[in-house]
């Protein structure tokens, strides 16, 4: 076994790997960027090796750099992660040429696997079932429109080398298949140095389920079984959870082999992942093995009990697998939600800053249900705009997907960030959807049921009950700790009020609150026989309320508002604030701010790079035209007018860094 591991990688899945390392007895050594000085990872690791400016084209992404690093340390092995090199087989052939231990693939299987159009072919060759399609490496825009033409629309516009939603592009008539030609050449260029594009046909309304393989170097090869990673957003995944509600037993057993096979068949060693699409009619397709650990490995660990990092380090070492195909089955349901610092306000755009406050929900097991938190961020640390926007992947694992559900939903209602924005509340709401909860998925979800993006959703008449129920008692025992801040009014007879109303947005609950033992309150509504019984341990200072109301376990996120609180829960939230009834109708006559009108201009809607403009001043525009181009994260960002008018100024050029809300157009 190593001694010593270099992990070629950061954030959350370089602090993966180095647990799993330090729990085997080997040492690690982190490879970090400029910007990176001060991430987890490098906390983490025994030993940490600067290896060039925060871009990952000058650093992660160097081999170079990182073979240095190598020799300078002595590790014996290097885990690639994913992204990065992972994938990259002129890194392995270097490893390979100092007798450096890759844990990974052999070069080979990089090579046919990581290039989309061989890949396909091979497939094919190896009794896979594939998409129709053009598997020819399409070069213009013209070409691409006739290809596509004599494919069938929809098409899916896809780079070679793309991956993460890279490269990647729907397209349903000429000009889409134009426009996204370019911008997944753009894409794929800039993320991969490789811009070969092919083009096959979409499958409408499809699920994407994935096989996990691994294999040893003695020829053995087995499946992990299926995950499911149908909630996707521009070809990223969102949600992910293993098993697949979809996948019965025999469509198992049949993708499993197939997967088997074509591991075999290209000589693989480690694990790997073989990604399908399915048609509503259990039909699936080949779309590409991910020669690497994937982003959603944690859901098959669960379900199965294996430690994959664990087994491709054991592969590496050149140990033959201790597992066989009888070994694997299945417990429970495991769901993974991906925290990305998006703002699912803005269309999930990137948000980047300082953590001001991190709390992910306490990690582990009880009742038979765990709670699993991969990151590789804390709080005080940075989102930088040069590398993923993930902040973390929650997991939970239960005996059924609906208690694996409900799990995720109050692990989400217990996990706290500020200083960016995060996409909880949005996947707070998913938990909660009925197509969700009914497994009736697809990868066109998010675009189906958000399509014109997600806000906050009303709270209903009980969750306003709820909110007010829980504002009612932070209100009181706010209150209770300032009176008695010093000894004040304790020996003066005082005693608060019963009746509070509370303002829940637009809505107001009249409430009556009485205190008993030590966190046990009973609310009463006036005019009604009901009694709400609340046990809180919540103190001041917690950002998080939970609780018991009438029996039920709830929990709420905390921001602090003048005179008041935002309580965030189940993907509802609301601005709430508690008021004496004479509070009350002074709080009335109180003016209310306007938000500026903001119709006539184009903001900026993240942080980024003005790549291209399109409209010059004084041009007329129609609604729908592309304006501009602006990257953020390595993705392009097409920017569209909301309705017709004329430009009337422009305050920005391509080459310019943007910062959120900067007015890039003005019209008349």
């Amino acid at each position: 076994m190593f001694r010593k591991i270099l992990i070629a990688n950061r954030g959350e899945i370089a602090c993966r790997v180095i647990r799993t390392a330090k729990d085997m007895g080997i040492a690690t050594v982190a490879v970090y960027s400029e910007a990176d000085a001060q991430a987890l990872h490098v906390k983490m690791a025994d030993e940490a090796v600067l290896i060039g400016p925060a871009p990952a084209a000058q650093s992660y992404l160097i081999i170079d750099n990182i073979m240095r690093a190598i020799r300078d340390t002595g590790a014996e092995a290097v885990h690639p992660g994913y992204g990065f090199l992972s994938e990259n087989a002129e890194f392995a052939r270097r490893l390979a040429a100092e007798n450096i231990a890759f844990i990974g693939p052999p070069v080979r299987a990089i090579e046919v696997m990581g290039d989309k159009i061989a890949s396909k072919k091979f497939a094919e060759k190896a009794g896979v079932n594939v998409i129709p399609g053009f598997t020819g490496e399409v070069e213009s825009a013209d070409q691409a429109v006739r290809i596509a033409g004599e494919v069938g629309y929809p098409v899916m516009i896809k780079a070679s080398a793309g991956g993460g939603g890279k490269g990647m592009r729907v397209a349903r008539d000429p000009s889409e298949v134009a426009q996204g030609f370019e911008s997944s050449q753009n894409e794929a260029r800039s993320s991969f140095g490789d811009d070969r594009i092919f083009i096959e046909r979409y499958i409408e309304n499809p699920r994407h389920i994935e096989i996990q393989v691994l294999a040893d170097g003695h020829g053995n090869v087995i499946h992990l079984n299926e995950r499911e990673c149908s909630i996707q957003r521009r070809n990223q995944k969102v949600v992910e959870e293993a098993p697949s509600a979809f996948v019965g037993e025999e469509m198992r057993a049949t993708m499993g082999a197939q997967a088997v096979a074509l591991a075999k068949a290209v000589g693989y060693q480690s694990a790997g992942t073989v990604e399908f699409i399915a048609d509503t009619d259990h039909n699936f397709f080949f779309l590409e093995m991910n020669t690497r650990l994937q982003v959603e490995h944690p859901v098959t660990e669960l379900i199965t009990g294996v430690d994959l990092v664990e087994q491709m380090i054991r592969a590496a070492a050149g140990e033959p697998l201790s597992l066989t195909q009888d070994d694997i089955g299945i417990e429970g349901w495991a769901i993974e939600s991906r925290l990305y610092a998006e703002d699912p306000y803005r269309g999930f755009l990137p948000s980047t800053g300082r953590l001001s406050y991190y709390r992910p929900p306490a990690e582990g097991s009880t009742a038979g249900v765990s709670v699993r938190n991969d990151t590789g961020v804390f709080e005080g640390g940075e989102i930088s705009i040069h590398y993923d926007p993930m902040i973390a992947k929650l997991c939970t694992h239960a005996p059924t997907r609906d208690a694996a559900t409900e799990a995720m939903s109050v692990a989400l209602d217990r996990f706290m960030i500020e200083g960016i924005g995060h996409n909880i509340p949005f996947l707070s709401a998913l938990m909660g959807h009925q197509r969700w909860q009914s497994a009736d998925l697809s990868t066109n979800f998010i675009a189906e049921e958000y399509p014109d993006g997600f806000d906050h959703r009303a709270p209903d008449e009980g969750e306003r009950l709820i909110f007010a129920v829980m504002a009612a008692i932070m209100d009181r025992i706010d209150n209770d700790r300032r009176r008695t801040i010093g000894d004040q009014m304790r020996m003066h007879g005082f005693e608060f009020g019963k009746t509070r109303i509370v303002r829940v947005g637009e809505h107001e609950v009249t409430l009556e609150i009485a205190v008993g033992e030590p966190g046990r309150y009973l609310i009463s509504l006036p005019g009604s026989e009901r009694q709400i019984e609340v046990l809180s341990a919540w103190q001041p200072g917690m950002r998080v309320w939970e609780g018991e109301i009438d029996g039920h376990f709830a929990a709420a996120q905390i921001v602090n508002v003048l005179n008041g609180y935002v309580l965030s829960r189940q993907g509802t939230s609301s601005e709430v604030h508690v008021f004496t009834p004479n509070e009350a109708e002074l709080a009335a006559f109180m003016p209310v701010k306007l938000a500026p009108d903001t119709s006539k201009m184009l903001l900026c809607p993240m942080p980024g790079l003005m790549l291209s403009l399109s409209v010059a001043e004084g041009e007329e525009v129609k609604a729908g035209q592309v304006l501009c181009v602006v990257e953020a994260m390595k993705m392009e960002n097409v920017l569209k007018a909301e309705k017709d008018g004329t430009v009337k100024a422009i305050n920005a050029a391509p080459g310019d860094n943007l910062a959120v809300d900067d007015v890039l157009i003005e019209f008349v």
